[in-house]
């Protein structure tokens, strides 16, 4: 399975299962038996939009608390981070370069991996731009570079951003259930 993906899904999952749970609380609207089939429906109360303005903001706030605990106490980066860097010792050692190091970047963790060399060891430009061409297409890391300097997104943001897609996808499911149940409430056999 990739890096990538097996760090993630856990996190899609989890905002889908919010998304949903937020979306049912929040989408759910009492039914008025209405007698006149013809009839506008009766209008809609205002402790309506903030109980589900209320779940809504809440199922974001939790969507986001679900990525950041995988990713720190749950331990999904430390995973991702040993992964990564022994799948970089690896290529490492397959093209014979035992002296150079690959971590990923830390303080704030992202997917760049940093390659370091010691000074004594000589490496023409070829190899070392070569180098960080190939190790750029490790599963789970969005580049490398010879220096830490321009990091790119922390993998904790990246990991909420997801969260929050699932989060909507649960969202729609349930809002598509909800129309389902408003639909069907018509029906008076």
């Amino acid at each position: 399975m990739n890096t990538l993906l097996s760090y993630f899904w856990p996190i899609v999952a989890a905002g889908l299962a919010i998304g949903i749970i937020a979306g049912a609380i929040g989408f759910r609207r009492a039914l008025s038996p209405v007698k006149d089939k013809l009839a506008p429906p009766p209008p809609v109360p205002p402790e309506y939009y903030r109980k589900r303005l209320i779940s809504l903001i809440a199922g974001v706030a939790m969507a986001v608390a679900a990525a950041c605990v995988w990713s720190g106490p749950l331990g999904g980066a430390d995973r991702f981070i040993a992964h990564v860097e022994r799948n970089a010792r690896e290529a490492l050692n397959y093209y014979e370069m035992p002296k150079v190091t690959a971590r990923l970047h830390r303080a704030p963790l992202t997917r760049r991996l940093v390659l370091a060399k010691p000074a004594d060891l000589a490496l023409t430009d070829f190899q070392v731009s070569e180098l960080a061409r190939l190790f750029s297409q490790v599963p789970g890391v969005s580049g490398a570079q010879w220096r830490s300097s321009p990091t790119g997104l922390p993998l904790l943001l990246e990991g909420a951003a997801v969260s929050l897609v699932g989060y909507l996808f649960g969202l729609l499911l349930a809002y598509l259930v909800e129309l389902r149940r408003r639909y069907n409430a018509q029906w008076n056999w």
